[in-house]
């Protein structure tokens, strides 16, 4: 009781002590009137599918893009970035449901990390111990479970640093303070505002379908070469000099030699997963790091490159090694390509049956 107590005296300090600061507020009145909605009203309508779940995401980055002066691919970006290494926990799947955004603060940076109340959600007290938390509905409250004040509270962090892209950059590590997560998150903002919608999720086999090549799974079997290690990837035997395609929507990563893999192309996606080309004998002259693809598109050419120095080739028969890895914020793990690339090949050969 003495602990309620002593919480309820400090609101109403704050309540005094804030009064100037509530001159400009948190305008979460003048968030909540470019939406024109309820953001718990608009979350409801995430259960009717997949579409409906883009299409009221977009809305929502579009009303708050119009409150804060924020592009709305940047809020998307932030937004994927935390859906991507988020870790599934059970017990915890209704809450999920019951938004639209995977953004989450921790309880002491949403209400300050010495406030008494790791559940407050009083504006004016978490402005007062330095909190996260701000009224972007305005409803009064800052509530970590309500997406236009967590999109709201992102954006006020960010206003600080400027409107740039740079200067988004620069917000983005001070809130994270990890390169990865700022390297990741740009270039997702990137892709949605190269595409302008947040359904980014085609593919394509990474060798034109109905021409010749095989290949089976060789996840995890040794190699030798450089030390011992495991095959992280499936292996595409083809022709020497057969086209290598994108198999996603991305962002060209790396591009160079690699002394394991030899001419190599990696390439990231919107779902954090990083789709690595090996052993090509060249790449598509036009493309260059930070460049943008798209499913299907000519990214290089089979070849036998590797195992040495730059340059090194005819080591092994050509082919193409396709890796596949998901990047989880900390750590980045791969994982057998294998059951994607079936699925690719015959998703495409249904299309190609149905022209016929």
């Amino acid at each position: 009781m003495l602990a309620l107590f002593r919480i309820a005296a400090i609101r109403k300090t704050v309540l005094c002590l804030s009064a100037a600061a509530m001159l400009w507020g948190d305008s979460g009145a003048v968030a909540a009137a470019a939406s024109g909605n309820n953001p718990h009203a608009v979350s409801g309508e995430a259960s009717s599918g997949k579409e409906n779940l883009s299409a009221s995401r977009k809305e929502l980055y579009d009303q708050m893009s119009a409150a804060t002066g924020i592009a709305w691919f940047r809020f998307a970006a932030i937004d994927q970035y935390e859906r991507t290494i988020a870790k599934k926990k059970s017990g915890t799947g209704d809450q999920v449901k019951s938004r639209l955004t995977g953004i989450s603060f921790p309880p002491p940076v949403w209400c300050g990390p010495l406030n008494p109340d790791q559940e407050d959600q009083s504006p004016e007290s978490i402005r007062f111990f330095g909190g996260f938390g701000k009224d972007g509905s305005g409803d009064g409250l800052a509530d970590p479970e309500n997406d236009a004040d967590v999109l709201y509270s992102m954006a006020r962090h960010l206003m600080k640093y400027g409107d740039s892209a740079s200067d988004f950059n620069i917000g983005v590590w001070e809130y994270y303070h990890n390169g990865r997560a700022t390297q990741r998150i740009a270039q997702f903002a990137k892709l949605y505002e190269h595409f302008g919608r947040l359904d980014l999720s085609g593919s394509a086999f990474p060798l034109p379908v109905g021409k010749t090549y095989s290949y089976r799974s060789t996840w995890g079997t040794g190699r030798s070469w450089g030390g011992a290690r495991i095959h992280e990837g499936t292996d595409l035997f083809a022709p020497h000099g057969m086209t290598v395609r994108s198999t996603c929507f991305g962002i060209v990563e790396t591009k160079g030699w690699n002394r394991y893999g030899g001419w190599r192309i990696g390439i990231r996606d919107i779902e954090n997963r990083y789709h690595y080309y090996a052993h090509l004998t060249g790449f598509e002259k036009s493309l260059s790091q930070g460049d943008i693809v798209a499913p299907g598109q000519t990214i290089g050419w089979v070849g036998s490159s590797g195992y040495g120095k730059p340059g090194t080739q005819g080591k092994f028969p050509p082919h193409l090694h396709y890796g596949i890895y998901r990047d989880r914020g900390i750590t980045e793990w791969a994982f057998d390509p294998y059951p994607l690339l079936k699925q690719w090949e015959t998703q495409e050969y249904r299309a190609l049956r149905k022209k016929k």
